[in-house]
């Protein structure tokens, strides 16, 4: 039976409370006085009901009414319908409330181990009712698909430009743009200019495809020389940090995660004239979609977060080479020093 064909438009949930009453109080005398209706439209309601399914449902007499084995069945599940539909309105009481719920994200690995890790202190210092869910989304543009088959709320990463995707919408939120990176004890270290030619000699960790290693291709071709052979491909920003303390590679790190991941505050950044390019990093979310109240909390928050990415003085100790003017100059520029 489709409910459309035979109950769907003929059974209301009102007719069903008025049985569950008559059940309960034994007559349609009582259940009227409970309800503060006529006996009447007790009758009408209980009849109705029959009629749309088709058998009897109480067995009336003059010492009452009493359920059928077919009114027991209806009533058990209309009480189990009742119940879910009042822990439905919990549930949106509950989705109303911007202090508690869930939140769930999508990130490639370097926004969660940089400014995530921000924002996250942040939002959960101010709501500790909310649970955040991070999912991997190591290449954005490939991970659409997430927010297409609602699997999170958001993705927060960096996008191309211009923004292709019909049915989706991206807020900026930032410009990110990446820094040539070494290790303290790299023999570029303590120069005052390094030339791209010399670079192309040291060895390289990068990330795979990525907007990061486009940009610096991009920037490398405009000076005549094409991406170095890269010795280390790694997607894991932790990583590549860690391989640049070693002094035998050189690297690319984004400026978010030279501001907000702490193992950086020993990277060095090189002094080299490359004509870098900066990319947008956005909050990706599904047009159309109704977000609640608890994740649009958390992107307000993302948002003040990233304000400190243009407005953050850059800590000396990142420039353990004082003779580098160039870039020193430069990066404070972008942190707005």
């Amino acid at each position: 039976m489709k409910w459309t064909d035979r109950i769907g438009r003929r059974l209301k949930l009102n007719d069903l409370q008025i049985l569950m009453i008559v059940a309960e109080s034994g007559s349609m005398g009582k259940a009227a006085k409970a309800l503060g209706i006529s006996q009447p439209s007790v009758s009408k309601a209980i009849s109705d009901i029959e009629h749309a399914i088709g058998v009897r449902l109480l067995d009336r007499s003059a010492d009452g009414a009493a359920l059928t084995v077919y009114g027991q069945a209806l009533v058990m599940r209309g009480r189990s319908a009742f119940d879910e539909l009042s822990q439905g309105f919990r549930d949106i009481d509950t989705l109303s409330d911007p202090t508690v719920g869930q939140v769930t994200i999508g990130c490639p690995e370097a926004i969660a181990s940089g400014i995530l890790g921000a924002v996250l202190v942040r939002f959960c210092t101010q709501f500790p009712r909310v649970v955040v869910n991070v999912e991997e989304a190591n290449n954005l543009a490939r991970e659409y698909q997430m927010l297409r088959e609602r699997n999170v709320d958001l993705l927060f990463g960096s996008i191309t430009r211009p923004f292709v995707e019909e049915d989706l919408d991206a807020q900026v939120v930032y410009e990110d743009r990446p820094y040539i990176t070494t290790g303290a004890t790299n023999r570029l270290a303590l120069r005052r200019r390094v030339e791209v030619a010399e670079l192309l000699e040291q060895q390289w960790v990068l990330p795979g495809e990525s907007i990061l290693r486009s940009v610096l291709e991009e920037a490398l071709e405009a000076r005549g020389f094409a991406l170095p052979k890269i010795g280390v491909k790694s997607y894991s920003a932790h990583q590549r940090i860690s391989l640049l303390a070693t002094g035998r590679f050189v690297s690319a790190d984004s400026r978010s995660v030279l501001r907000y991941n702490g193992a950086a505050s020993s990277v060095i950044l090189l002094p080299v004239d490359l004509p870098i390019r900066s990319w947008p990093v956005a909050i990706v979310t599904l047009k159309g979609r109704t977000i609640n109240p608890v994740v649009q909390t958390f992107v307000d928050c993302v948002r003040d977060v990233s304000k400190a990415i243009g407005n953050t003085k850059l800590r000396c100790r990142k420039f353990k080479n004082p003779e580098a003017p160039a870039v020193k100059r430069e990066a404070e520029e972008d942190w707005g020093r």
